[in-house]
């Protein structure tokens, strides 16, 4: 089930957020997040962008969210879109399910192009993009620095949400 996230939800969301910070490269975040700050991120998309979570056996197994791309007015109809799943509940489908409703919800609210990124490699993140029409548009080699080696991060860009 994907529904909007609540403040309630943030301890989970944190959970899920934290497996990322402190054993992988798909954030470059270091330090993991409480979830009094997760609540306080949520926030600025309450009823305005949308923040949703995916449940299995009424449990947060992912979230997904956009926000502004930029914050110059000629980007308004442009959102950066993110998704990150439970390490135990990758590979069912929950993360493409995410997106298509958080792209659906986008498209209802005027949004023309998305753009997500990818601290590379990553094979799964990737593929889910492209599996929903992405296309890959940049490549900054060598901008991040974490667990003592350099990462690059792709871009990978949808059009055509609205006419």
């Amino acid at each position: 089930m994907i529904r909007d996230a609540t403040p309630a939800d943030a301890p989970a969301i944190a959970a899920v957020y934290n497996h990322y910070v402190e054993r992988s490269i798909a954030t470059f975040e270091e330090v993991a997040v409480s979830a009094d700050e997760m609540a306080r991120r949520m926030e600025p998309a309450q009823g305005r962008t949308p923040f949703l979570v995916a449940e299995d056996d009424a449990a947060v197994v992912g979230y997904a969210y956009a926000c502004p791309f930029n914050t110059r007015a000629a980007y308004r109809h442009t959102r950066e879109i993110t998704v990150y799943l439970h390490p135990e509940r990758t590979g069912r489908g929950h993360g493409t399910a995410l997106y298509r409703e958080l792209l659906d919800r986008l498209k209802t609210q005027g949004i023309h192009a998305v753009i997500g990124g990818v601290s590379l490699p990553n094979p799964a993140s990737v593929a889910l993009h492209e599996k929903l029409g992405f296309t890959k548009v940049a490549e900054f080699p060598e901008v991040g620095r974490k667990f003592d080696r350099w990462i690059a991060v792709g871009y990978w860009q949808l059009t055509g949400l609205t006419d």
